[in-house]
């Protein structure tokens, strides 16, 4: 087992040998990253504050505000329940291809290597 752990994938999937697939090392972290933003809280039977809530956002204007409102909520999500990263930056920006996107760009260390990581994630909102 890595540092970092091992879990079942994320989206959960079966391997070519009929089993779940797991995932462990940096692709368990970033799983964890998107599991913590996709999940609302309240969808976890036994965690009912897990997740960032990041769907109250969908059809809030994709303004400088909502951005911000986006990025606290990653940001305290992040802190939150993923120990095994330091969260350096997270960015909210317009996406300039859709109207109803925004761009968020998160920046992190790995605590256990000090590994500086970066990974961007879509978040649906409203028209501008």
């Amino acid at each position: 087992m890595s540092v970092f752990g091992q879990s079942l994938s994320f989206p959960p999937r079966v391997g070519a040998d009929g089993r779940f697939v797991w995932s462990s090392g940096e692709d368990n972290i970033r799983e964890a990253i998107a599991l913590i933003l996709k999940t609302e809280p309240g969808e976890r039977v036994g965690v009912p504050d897990f997740g960032a809530g990041l769907a109250r956002f969908l059809f809030e204007p994709n303004n400088v505000a909502t951005r911000a409102s986006v990025r606290d909520a990653m940001m305290r999500a992040l802190v939150r329940w993923e120990p095994r990263i330091a969260l350096e930056s997270v960015e909210v920006d317009a996406d300039p291809g859709d109207a109803q996107s925004a761009i968020a760009t998160i920046t992190y260390r790995l605590v256990a290597t000090d590994a500086r990581e970066r990974i961007g994630v879509s978040v649906a909102l409203g028209a501008t």
